[in-house]
């Protein structure tokens, strides 16, 4: 993992295509902006997380079953 240090306003970019902004520090709490192509999706990690949980259950259950029976 790489740590920066970013202070207020400053930014740091990834890849020539995503742009990570530090909008405002609050004691212990950080807002981000994230600019990104419309391509790229941008998720939380626990919202990411769900429906990386959401794709696995629909392959390993019943997803496959119906994909068998239209087969």
């Amino acid at each position: 993992m790489l740590a920066l240090s970013r202070r207020k306003n400053e930014s740091l970019v990834i890849d020539n295509h995503i742009e990570v902004t530090v909008l405002e520090i609050r004691g212990d709490q950080v807002k981000i902006g994230i600019t990104a192509p419309k391509e790229i999706p941008v998720y939380r990690k626990e919202v990411y997380l769900q429906i990386q949980e959401a794709n696995k259950a629909a392959v390993d259950g019943a997803g496959l079953d119906a994909l068998k029976k239209l087969l």
